[in-house]
């Protein structure tokens, strides 16, 4: 039987209320009546010291009775000091994490996949991706729901190849990673990732530093590039250039060969990299500028001449692209050099401006294209040195042309 503080209202009252505001209908259920016709019930409890209102549900969807049970329930969560609120919401996340465990851990990286490959730089990456994952982890993780994945399984995918195939391994864990990631923000799975490194795989497996053997570039001494720089330029070929080009301005192979004439300004002996084919700049966002030497410049004149139709500074045989890695391979093959690597010229730049030049460490590693110093001074550090590093790079193409004048050089007896 319906008491003076609880059941207030009755079906007929409810239908035929007009003004907006809320009604008691008694034990913390109302009736919400806005200025239109919209009309749903509200819970209001205090928990705490707060208040909170609780939405029951819209009147054309919940009854009057209807809106009284659920009431009732919700006040029993108060006494027990339950908050009826995120009671619910727990029991939601759960429908939605019972519905989630369908998701299973293959399906989950290739939506992963399918939504970050606009983003990769060419699909090839892509397809790297997908190789691994095929080979070393859908086996054992690729059935499986995406919320079941733990440490465990992580390192029984890791551990067979770890040791024996070190960089193949750290780029799945980090794959890994990036799909339970995507798992977690998708809500199909909740709680930490096992796949990270810090406080989860770093306890269970080796560093890679332990396991992987360094193989160092194979670099020139800095000593002999002056003869070999004049061997490179009895050559005509467009990769011999090529090669010259990345020893003059101590780039990478991709910078060079994706090198595009939009990039230069011959003008002001400059060359910008965009962020997206720069190492740093993928990280950072920021263009590198080059800057060209005398040396450099001529051979981007010589290159005009030759190729004035490509918008490639360094063109290959195939119209409307660059040259492949592989011409600096084959040109490597036909000089005998297979003790060099062209990545190596950038440890023989470094090598002669910490042995045989005063200028400072910033400078070379700058020339480099790396990040000098932590966060607290980049922030300080705001420009990047440019005109210095035009002297440093002048430097470098005489020392290259076996000519040690400038005053920077150190003396040796």
């Amino acid at each position: 039987m319906a008491t003076r503080s609880s059941e207030r209202l009755t079906a007929l009252v409810v239908k035929n209320l007009k003004g907006a505001g809320m009604y008691a209908d008694g034990g913390g259920l109302y009736l919400q009546v806005g200025d239109g016709s919209a009309r749903s019930w509200i819970f209001r409890y205090m928990l705490n010291g707060v208040r909170r209102d609780m939405g029951i549900g819209p009147l054309h969807s919940v009854s009057l009775a209807e809106a009284r049970s659920n009431a009732a329930d919700a006040r029993k969560l108060v006494v027990k000091r339950i908050d009826p609120i995120e009671h619910r919401r727990a029991e939601q996340n759960a429908v939605k994490l019972e519905a989630a465990r369908a998701v299973t851990f293959k399906k989950c990286a290739e939506d992963y996949i399918a939504s970050q490959r606009a983003g990769w730089r060419n699909e090839k990456h892509a397809r790297q991706w997908e190789s691994t994952l095929q080979t070393y982890a859908y086996p054992l993780l690729g059935a499986l729901p995406v919320q079941a994945i733990d440490v465990a399984l992580v390192t029984k995918v890791l551990e067979p190849i770890w040791r024996k195939k070190t960089e193949t391994a750290s780029r799945l864990r980090g794959r890994i990673e990036a799909v339970l990631d995507y798992a977690t923000a998708r809500e199909y799975r909740r709680g930490d990732n096992p796949a990270r490194w810090k406080g989860h795989l770093n306890k269970l497996l080796p560093t890679r530093a332990s396991v992987q053997r360094v193989q160092h570039r194979k670099a020139l001494p800095h000593a002999e590039i002056a003869e070999f720089m004049a061997e490179l330029r009895t050559r005509g070929e467009i990769s011999a250039h090529a090669l010259e080009f990345l020893i003059l301005t101590t780039t990478r192979t991709s910078e060079v060969l994706g090198a595009r004439w939009e990039e230069i300004n011959l003008s002001k002996g400059m060359w910008i990299i965009p962020p997206e084919r720069h190492k740093t700049g993928k990280r950072t966002g920021k263009s590198l500028r080059i800057a060209l030497s005398s040396c450099a410049v001529a051979i981007l004149d010589q290159m005009k001449k030759i190729v004035s139709q490509s918008e490639f500074v360094f063109p290959g045989n195939k119209k409307g692209a660059a040259l492949s890695n592989m011409a600096l391979l084959q040109l490597r093959k036909r000089m005998g050099r297979s003790d060099i690597d062209p990545h190596g010229f950038r440890s023989s730049f470094r090598d002669w401006a910490a042995e045989r030049t005063m200028f400072p460490r910033e400078l070379a590693e700058m020339a480099l294209g790396h990040e000098v110093g932590d966060d607290v001074e980049a922030a300080y550090l705001r420009s990047d040195l440019f005109e210095r590093r035009r002297r440093l790079m002048d430097v470098w193409a005489e020392y290259c042309e076996g000519v040690e004048t400038a005053a920077e050089l150190v003396k040796v007896e």
